[in-house]
């Protein structure tokens, strides 16, 4: 015979009638943690619920609500012509597996990684802060507080309510088809990009272009020219795949050609920022890109153009790219939208060969199968309403703005410490250190005091005579920019 839950035990259920919680819902969440808590057995037979309406003194339609929401949820069971009871298997108890889990012992023998695996391991990225806070002066990061917020959500909430079911399903591995179109338009008029939509390929970022390119154009052991110094995402994804990294100088007319040819003149790969060097600010100069494309058709090779902030030109007209001045079909355009919009968007393209199209499409497709589609949707959006160009003009002003506040407060706070000269393009500058001054020793001291200035050296695979910071100003005002200047002022008394 079943055993009936008692009145004592039942009457202790908390009820306050001056809470603001409906009455069905605490005898609701009071029955459920008795289940849970075992002071009503599995199996105990609940009062009829006319008898504990009487009890609580409440009205018969609060136990029966509760009631019916414990038997929906699987706490209660009703038994035809016998009454209500407490489930035998309660469902949290399905959610979590009882078993003690076996003690796991150190591995001691075996291989844990491939070699691929292992080169990936000891490739020592600096992974930056991620703690939400904008500092001066953190390299690479777009001015978030600018980025037209409301504009975005609208456009979210408006595809939200007239979401199609395409896309809730599985789109193309090469990109949501409208925003491969909106891409294509976007560079052919402000790059000099020449493409169609059909030759675009969406990816998370530069880095998945990158390492997209490293596994498809070179073989293990193969030979790609970087610069030097250079963005050391590109050396670190070549470096993992198990690529030849040659270093080549750079100066102020960017990547030394003939000294890439007297290193490695068999390489199979340059990675080049030809725009706006990283982290130096040249610009590549029109004999450097004619001998280049000559060296690339020579040697068989392929040349990747990393367009990252080339949109935000405060001097003349924007510059055309590589990729349009190439005719035979060797460079790969690489951009993408950290810098243009916001980090986290996490979306970026690679501009290809028509006849390498299905490779790289087939490649992306296996490394992670695509984007997410109500995101490219959006941002397919935004480009073809016209907000991108929009937000694009708008923020030149802005970086110019705090540029000129970077050179201003740097002339007269650090004067004979830090040499900050101006650039025509980007959201950060170099700043100069005296000749005996390390670097990597003034960062250190500047992060003790709370402020982001990569060293020079860092980015260089070869040592050079003079240090400097990177100086980043695209993420922070221009009183941030002060305030940051005068913390690494004090470094110099």
């Amino acid at each position: 015979m079943a055993k009936t839950a008692g009145s004592a035990a039942l009457l202790a259920l908390p009820i306050d009638e001056r809470s603001p919680t409906p009455l069905f819902r605490q005898v609701y969440e009071a029955l459920r943690r008795a289940t849970l808590t075992g002071r009503l057995a599995a199996g105990v037979r609940l009062p009829a619920t006319r008898a504990l309406a009487a009890e609580l003194g409440v009205s018969r339609n609060t136990i029966l609500n509760a009631y019916e929401q414990l038997l929906a949820e699987g706490y209660l069971v009703g038994r035809v012509g016998s009454g209500t009871y407490v489930a035998p298997d309660l469902p949290d108890d399905l959610l979590e597996a009882r078993a003690r889990p076996a003690e796991l012992r150190p591995r001691r023998h075996g291989r844990l990684l491939s070699r691929r695996g292992a080169r990936l391991a000891a490739t020592l990225h600096p992974l930056p802060t991620r703690d939400g806070v904008q500092r001066a002066f953190r390299p690479g990061v777009a001015a978030l507080d600018e980025f037209p917020r409301e504009e975005w959500m609208r456009l979210v909430r408006k595809r939200g309510r007239q979401l199609p079911w395409k896309l809730l399903d599985y789109g193309e591995s090469a990109g949501y088809w409208p925003l491969r179109e909106a891409i294509a338009a976007h560079v052919r008029a402000a790059r000099a990009v020449r493409c169609e939509a059909d030759q675009i390929i969406i990816v998370s970022g530069t880095q998945q272009a990158i390492d997209l390119c490293a596994r498809l154009l070179l073989d293990p052991g193969e030979a790609a020219w970087i610069e030097d110094p250079g963005h050391l995402g590109t050396r670190y994804a070549l470096a993992g795949a198990g690529i030849r990294v040659i270093p080549v100088a750079v100066d102020d007319e960017g990547i030394d050609v003939a000294d890439g040819i007297r290193r490695c003149k068999c390489a199979r790969l340059c990675c080049v920022t030809p725009s706006h060097q990283y982290p130096l600010g040249s610009t590549l100069s029109l004999p450097r890109r004619l001998a280049l494309l000559e060296w690339a058709r020579k040697a068989d090779a392929h040349i990747i153009e990393d367009d990252y902030d080339s949109e935000f030109r405060y001097t003349g007209r924007p510059l055309a790219s590589l990729q349009g001045q190439d005719r035979d079909g060797r460079v790969i355009y690489v951009g993408t939208f950290s810098k243009a919009l916001f980090p986290s968007l996490r979306l970026g393209y690679l501009i290809v060969q028509p006849e390498l199209v299905s490779a790289f499409a087939t490649a992306r497709a296996l490394a992670d199968g695509h984007s997410a589609l109500l995101t490219q949707a959006v941002l397919a959006d935004f480009i073809s309403e016209g907000h991108f160009a929009r937000h694009i003009r708008r923020m030149r002003s802005v970086y110019a703005e705090r540029q000129e506040a970077l050179l201003r407060a740097a002339k007269r706070e650090l004067s004979g410490f830090v040499d900050v000269a101006p650039s025509a393009t980007g959201i950060h500058l170099i700043g100069w250190l005296a000749r005996d001054a390390l670097d990597r020793q003034v960062s250190a001291s500047a992060a003790r005091l709370g402020v982001e200035a990569p060293p020079l050296s860092a980015y260089r695979v070869r040592a050079s005579r003079r240090g400097g910071l990177v100086l980043g100003y695209g993420g922070v005002n221009p009183r941030q920019i002060r305030d940051g200047v005068r913390t690494l002022a004090t470094l110099a008394r």
